[in-house]
Parts: structure tokens; sequence; C-alpha cells
């Protein structure tokens, strides 16, 4: 190599010293992302409590002009009381009856359910808006 060739190396950073350093950092900040990545997913996957509540539709059934009822399944840990939104909608989508449904402990972890709403008016559906623990 030539004198000119080794002070332009030496300026810019190409000697062997600096090729090591480099590759020593990249290592390192390889070695720090995968810490990170397998804590995070250590710390969502594992330590994530699973789901201790679960709810869907069954049917409904219009039992008239300001009636309806509506079945629903809950899934919960035995022993856990519930808190439910039933609702009823009209043709336009509009809410015409709610009902908040306070659900007791039970021993089983899957139980079905039947609510009959009050309505102003006529009713094409009624749903189960959404359950919670109280």
């Amino acid at each position: 190599m030539t004198e000119t060739q080794n002070r332009l190396d030496e300026r810019y950073g190409r000697t062997a010293r600096s090729a090591k350093t480099n590759r020593t950092l990249g290592v390192l900040a390889g070695i720090g992302f995968a810490v990170v990545l397998g804590a995070w997913l250590w710390w969502g996957g594992v330590l994530e409590t699973p789901s201790q509540l679960q709810y869907r539709d069954v049917a409904h059934t219009i039992v008239g002009d300001t009636e309806v009822s509506v079945t629903y399944e809950i899934t919960a840990a035995p022993g856990t009381e519930v808190s439910c939104a039933v609702h009823a909608l009209n043709a336009s989508y509009g809410i015409v009856g709610w009902r908040i449904v306070d659900i007791p402990a039970g021993e089983r972890w899957t139980r079905v359910f039947d609510t009959t709403l009050r309505t102003s008016e006529p009713a094409v559906t009624g749903l189960l808006y959404e359950c919670w623990l109280p």
C-alpha cells in the first residue's frame, strides 16, 4: 500500500482497529435487540394472564311489539360475578331497549342466560352489547 492510501484509510476509519470496533458494536447491538425482544415476548406471552371473561350472542326472539328476548353465553371462572349490558335495536339501528344484568357467581365455566327486554317501539333484533367483571 502506498503512504497516501494508508493516510486516507486512517482518515476515513478504514483501519483494522476500526473494523474490529464496528464489528463489536454490531454484535452488542444485536445482542441488546435480542434481549429486549425476548423480554417483550416473555412478558406479553407467558406472563399475560389469560382472558377471564368471554361472552357471545346465541339468539334473539321478538316476543311482541314491546318485548325482545336475548339469549347469550358467558364463560367466566367459577365463583366470578359478571355484569352485562343487553340492548334491542329497531330497523334504523337505534337503541329501543337497554338493560344491565348482574349475573351471580356460578359453579360452571360456561353458562347460558336469557334476558327479556321491554322496548319503546318494535325491535328487529336483540344483542348482548358488552360484559365486564364488576
